[in-house]
């Protein structure tokens, strides 16, 4: 690798916004996206909470992703869903889907801030030490995009300090008798590191092993994750669909077709080891399982489609969800910056 000294800058003038700026963008996606996608139960009618694109299609996603049956009709489905609320009246059946919303809430906002703001910073590392290097070993328009992508990765990884919310929320949504009438503070007290379980395989969904360009649209899907591929994605569009030197002169036009470009291929292929992690955080504290035998049962007993339940709720409603909250946070960053240095 270059010495400092010797790479120049991948992102120059006013491409490289401030650290305030990117936390003020990336902290209101986040609480936008709570507000638009999680709205308070008390503000739906019963008209809308029949409607499947307002439910909480994480909750469905992590039920289906649980699942070790095989679902043939419309009533298993329905139980899996709604698990012991599958009689119960419309309304009910939607306010079941909330489960475990607080941790949700820290988790989503924590998580944007971090990734959305943490991603340019580790970008900006990278092209001030590296530049030289993505750019002699890729070539200077595919080296600036694998330069996001990396920076996405590294961001991924570091992202596991937040697991105790998600795995928190996990449990509410598919198993909540691992509570057993708990608070949050005596859960802590008690599982201490174990809220950490699974965090290995987290952080081999967040984070790619190897990836190579076949396309300037396509990455080589060995193990990828979210967040590399969601910046990746994205960054690779910029570049090659709509030509841009600058990533943060596209339009929201632009910044929304990109980031459709980078949920899309983030939640596709980092299905499979999602479901895995999923099912070593549902389970109860007192009996944990391994997420190489978790991943053995499934192929013998339910075959390869089982590493990728839940993906199609999670495309139709999680896809815009996380398209909504990367668009804004890409548009607002540096809106914000220009707006703090006037």
């Amino acid at each position: 690798m270059s010495s400092p000294a010797m790479a120049p800058a991948m992102v120059t003038g006013r491409e490289k916004e401030s650290n305030l700026a990117r936390l003020l963008g990336s902290g209101s996606a986040g609480i936008a996206e709570l507000a638009v996608f999680h709205p308070e139960e008390e503000a739906f009618s019963w008209l809308r909470a029949e409607i499947l694109t307002h439910v909480q299609v994480d909750t469905i996603a992590k039920r289906l992703m649980s699942n070790q049956t095989r679902i043939t009709n419309t009533s298993q489905l329905n139980q899996v869903i709604f698990k012991n609320q599958v009689g119960a009246t419309a309304g009910r059946k939607f306010v079941s889907l909330f489960p475990g919303l607080g941790y949700a809430a820290g988790y989503k906002v924590l998580q944007r801030i971090y990734k959305y703001g943490g991603q340019p910073i580790a970008r900006d590392y990278l092209a001030k030490h590296y530049g030289r290097d993505f750019e002699a070993t890729f070539g200077k328009k595919t080296g600036k995009a694998m330069m996001h992508s990396t920076a996405g990765s590294l961001i991924g990884i570091g992202e596991i300090v937040l697991l105790p919310l998600d795995v928190l929320k996990i449990k509410r949504q598919t198993n909540p008798e691992a509570f057993r009438g708990r608070g949050i503070v005596k859960i802590v007290a008690d599982e201490g590191f174990g809220l950490y379980r699974g965090w290995g395989w987290t952080a081999a969904r967040n984070a790619p092993g190897s990836f190579a360009v076949l396309h300037p649209f396509q990455l080589d899907c060995l193990p990828h994750q979210d967040t590399e591929t969601l910046f990746g994605g994205s960054a690779f569009a910029k570049e090659y669909l709509f030509h841009l030197q600058d990533y943060n002169k596209a339009t929201w036009a632009q910044n929304f077709v990109a980031s459709i470009a980078g949920a899309s291929a983030s939640l596709v292929v980092s299905a499979p080891l999602d479901v895995i992690k999923t099912r070593i955080q549902n389970r109860n504290f007192e009996n944990p399982e391994s997420g190489f035998r978790i991943l053995t049962n499934m192929a013998r007993q339910e075959g390869m489609t089982s590493f990728f339940k839940g993906l199609v709720p999670k495309l139709l409603m999680t896809g815009p969800k996380l398209v909504f909250s990367f668009w804004l946070a890409q548009t607002l960053i540096p809106a914000f910056d220009q707006a703090l240095h006037r």
